[in-house]
């Protein structure tokens, strides 16, 4: 991990655009959170909730919903970098979102961030941050995307 970045304001974020933020700890994906992840959105296919039919299948093993993988970016963007001085981030949207890898339960993950582009809105401040998520020991990752937030101070 390259440790956690504070940012003393919105300024000061602002500042950064260009700026890699580093990478979090790796985290294992579990069969918990898949099948979780499938209750909570009633996606059950097979590759990603039966273990022992999907061992059988195309990925050797259950594979994580792609929408998954992207929802971990919240809590592994936590690692990366805080802004202080805010009294909310909204999520705003993704500018884009591209699933190059499946990512096998029980594979490791983590994210980069890089802060591409801030500008004014009418709330405060627009970011989009593009987040890469690599699994452990794969060339290709396994999410890329551009993650639009509102930041209001």
């Amino acid at each position: 991990m390259t440790g956690l970045r504070v940012f003393a304001s919105l300024d000061d974020f602002a500042a950064a655009v260009g700026q890699h933020f580093g990478y979090t700890d790796w985290h294992t994906v579990t069969q918990e959170q898949v099948d979780l992840f499938a209750d909570a959105t009633g996606d059950h296919q097979w590759i990603h909730v039966d273990p022992e039919r999907a061992a059988q299948g195309p990925f050797g093993a259950p594979i994580a919903h792609g929408y998954l993988t992207l929802s971990l970016i919240p809590m592994l963007g936590k690692e990366l970098y805080r802004v202080d001085g805010l009294r909310m981030g909204i999520n705003y949207g993704v500018n884009k979102v591209r699933f190059p890898q499946p990512v096998t339960v029980g594979s490791k993950v983590r994210a980069g961030a890089e802060l591409t582009e801030v500008s004014d809105a009418a709330q405060g401040k627009q970011a989009i941050v593009r987040w890469t998520i690599e699994i452990d020991g794969e060339a290709k990752p396994a999410c890329v995307a551009e993650t639009v937030s509102i930041l209001i101070a």
